[in-house]
């Protein structure tokens, strides 16, 4: 089917890429050795630390965010150090697969796929680990696979009431940028992040943020590294330059996107990604379909999930999507194959872009012959602009 207009991107990332940032990459290559880019390089980390709410040390690899989570590991622990892992969709389970071939000794507390990580769960676990033996925990703030949210001041406050030593090391992929993230405020000691979701960009960067005492874990782990090393890194930055060759172009790209981050302001950008869930949540429930997240404090501010009636397959209404309207939603992954549809609002967005993509979602419920309400655009509508008093009729000129 031949379509006119622009391809409507809503899978959970990557993510819309605004014009201002593709123009910023369309430039010459710079010499990364020289004055200008480590000028670049200064403005890029600063820039960073008040994206990730720190004044610590922000690691840039050309990598994707799996490979950021490579370099937490493998930076701050030891073969054979036990780590603990909290089940919460598809990227946690990624986390273990991560951990267990760098051969660390993985507790994987089980979960259901729709809730977070609890923190009555952690305290109790970390209780009994009189020895501290758990030398990091590892929770995904926002599991992509879910629509899940973690709620990390609860669990902070559960480590602190039990006084353990671990690290936390949180994957914020696709929640920086988008939902509220504090590295400092919450104690977190590696925050990994990547390029393609909340900041904009294409795929090609993954990020650190590094406290205090994962660079002292750091002088002490052994696993073996070299590309991931983050003294390397920390010490060539100084001079305003890596120990690899850098993603230039990306890196120009990044520089603008934190721009217009800046000009937003980033408590805007968090309630901004607020509005466009809660219209989301709101389309899903007047169709009458059920929300993957089972806890209201835990919604997503970045995407939703919503199941499919049994007897439909997500894939079909996805492929009906695509073929009809020109529009890509995210897949169901691993358990949740075929089973979920999952509605990315992060990163580049605002009102009109989500009511199209709800009104592709409800014409393609129809198309698909798919059980639901009518009334999900209306009803996201209504969430974004509510009428609090009714509209005074002008009277004609004659």
């Amino acid at each position: 089917m031949l379509h006119t207009g622009r391809h409507f991107l809503q899978i959970p990332g990557p993510t819309n890429v605004p014009d201002r940032v593709l123009r910023a990459m369309d430039q010459p290559v710079i010499d990364h050795r020289g004055p200008e880019f480590a000028t670049l390089t200064a403005d890029l980390l600063d820039g960073l630390r008040a994206l990730f709410q720190t004044t610590g040390p922000i690691i840039i690899y050309p990598s994707s965010g799996t490979g950021a989570a490579e370099a937490a590991l493998v930076n701050t622990l030891s073969p054979g150090d036990r780590v603990l892992i909290f089940e919460t969709g598809h990227f946690s389970q990624v986390w273990r697969q991560i951990a267990e071939r760098l051969g660390l000794a993985v507790e994987y507390v089980p979960g259901n796929w729709r809730r977070g990580a609890s923190d009555v769960e952690l305290e109790a676990r970390l209780r009994a680990d009189a020895r501290h033996t758990f030398k990091a925990v590892i929770v995904v703030h926002n599991e992509t696979s879910t629509g899940v949210t973690s709620r990390m001041p609860d669990l902070r406050r559960a480590m602190n009431a039990v006084g353990h030593p671990a690290l936390l090391i949180v994957d914020a992929v696709s929640s920086l940028a988008s939902i509220d993230f504090r590295h400092d405020e919450w104690q977190v000691d590696v925050t990994v992040t990547a390029s393609q979701k909340g900041l904009m960009l294409p795929p090609g960067l993954g990020f650190n943020a590094v406290s205090e005492k994962a660079l002292a874990a750091s002088a002490r782990a052994t696993l073996p590294k070299n590309y991931w090393d983050w003294q390397d890194v920390l010490t060539q930055n100084r001079a305003g330059s890596f120990p690899y060759t850098p993603a230039t172009n990306l890196l120009f790209a990044l520089r603008e996107a934190l721009r217009m981050i800046h000009e937003e302001g980033l408590a805007n950008v968090f309630r901004r990604h607020d509005r466009h869930a809660e219209a989301t949540r709101a389309a899903v429930r007047a169709w009458g379909l059920e929300i993957v997240c089972e806890d209201p404090r835990e919604y997503s501010s970045s995407m939703t999930a919503f199941f499919m009636p049994d007897g439909h397959s997500s894939d079909r209404l996805r492929a009906i999507i695509l073929e009809h309207f020109d529009m890509s939603l995210g897949t169901g992954l691993s358990k949740l194959a075929g089973k979920v549809v999952r509605i990315g609002h992060l990163g580049s967005f605002n009102d009109l872009m989500l009511a199209g993509t709800l009104a592709g979602i409800e014409m393609g419920l129809r198309l698909a012959g798919v059980p639901h309400r009518t009334g999900g655009v209306m009803a996201a509508l209504e969430s974004l602009v509510p009428v609090s008093q009714p509209v005074a009729r002008v009277a004609s000129v004659t």
